[in-house]
Formats: C-alpha cells, structure tokens, sequence
C-alpha cells in the first residue's frame, strides 16, 4: 500500500462477490456514499481460484481479477473465523469448510466438532475481514479489521450469515446470529475493516 492511498472518485463500483450476504452487507456500508454497486455474479463474473495464503493476498487477487473483467473499480472481501484453539482453522478456508454447496450449518457442526474432538478448553475465536479496492490499471488499497470473541453452542440466531450464529463478540451477550444488521455493521470485522478504507480513500 502507497503512503498515501489513493482517494475513490467514480460513481460505480463492483463488489467482487458472489456471496449474497456479504454484498448485501458491503452495500449497505457503501449506501452512505451514493455509489452504485453492482456484485460480481450480477455481471456474470468468474470466480478466479483463491489461490493466496493469507487473507489479504485472496482479497487482492479476487479485486484485481474483477477490476480488470469488468474495467471498473472493484472491492473484494476476504474473510473467515479464526479458532484459536484449532491453530487458526478453519481461516482462509472458512468458505471450504461449508462444502460445495456452501452450507454454514454443515461448517459451523464441523467447528463444534473439531473443538470437542481435541477436547478444548479455549473456545476463543476472531474474525477477520481484509477489504481491497482495486483499479483496472492494477493499483490496490488493501484494509484489515478484526473482531475477537467466543464460540457457542447450539448456533443462535438468524440475522447474519456464515459461522454469525456462533460466534459471541467480546462484552455481547447476542451473537452475531441474533445482533440487527444496523448494529453489527458498527461492530464486525468487516465494519472495522471499512472504516480503515474509508479513512484512506473517501476522505
């Protein structure tokens, strides 16, 4: 990242995601900006291969490959649920453990069950959200934000998505399952990570 990020300008912006409950949540964050956003999948994007190691380079390569299909700007989210107690599991690959038809019910039974599995006292977690705005002429801004917490079992709620239900923020007592969008868009990962960019390039 430049020392000093280069400011956003242009009036449309592709969120490079097919995942429905991650651009509605970006574009609820980016309505404050009169931006029109339009999701990678709307536009019949491919989804390239997440082939990094770390959140932030599986962010870039899916902003740049958006930015570059569809020559507009592109804003890319690279996320997932860190186990403490699990080495870092399931992390970058939070989406593969829901399975083919990415199904978080299925990811969130194969969490519980690894933590019972290695009989685990610490059922500490974080999540971490990376955002990066890319540009067709190549240049990035990439934005880390994390939110730590605990896991709880069963799941409880049904107002947000992915491993959400699980997931209790550090001072809550709802978890991310049970907390109104409004509120958690103050709060999460995602939310943190935002604010970053915002601060750099809608100044």
């Amino acid at each position: 990242m430049t020392a000093v990020a280069r400011r956003f300008t242009d009036k449309k912006l592709v969120i490079a995601s097919h995942n429905p409950g991650k651009v509605r949540e970006i574009g609820e964050l980016m309505a404050p900006f009169g931006v029109e956003v339009v999701s990678a999948g709307a536009l019949g994007l491919p989804e390239p291969e997440e082939t990094g190691t770390t959140f932030e380079a599986n962010a870039e390569l899916k902003a740049l490959a958006a930015a570059t299909a569809a020559r507009l700007p592109a804003l890319a989210d690279d996320s997932g649920l860190v186990v403490h107690a699990l080495d870092g599991d399931p992390g970058i690959y939070s989406a593969r453990w829901a399975g083919p038809g990415k199904d978080f019910t299925i990811a969130m039974r194969k969490v519980e069950d690894a933590l019972t599995a290695k009989k685990a006292g610490d059922r500490g977690a974080h999540f971490v959200a990376c955002l990066t705005l890319a540009w067709p002429d190549g240049h990035r801004e990439t934005f880390r934000g994390e939110v730590h917490g605990t896991l709880v079992w069963p799941p409880r709620g049904d107002q947000g998505f992915g491993y959400d239900p699980m997931f209790l923020p550090e001072g809550e007592t709802r978890t991310f399952g049970e907390i109104e969008p409004p509120t958690k868009h103050g709060m999460s990962h995602r939310a943190r990570a935002f604010e970053k960019l915002v601060a750099a390039c809608f100044r």
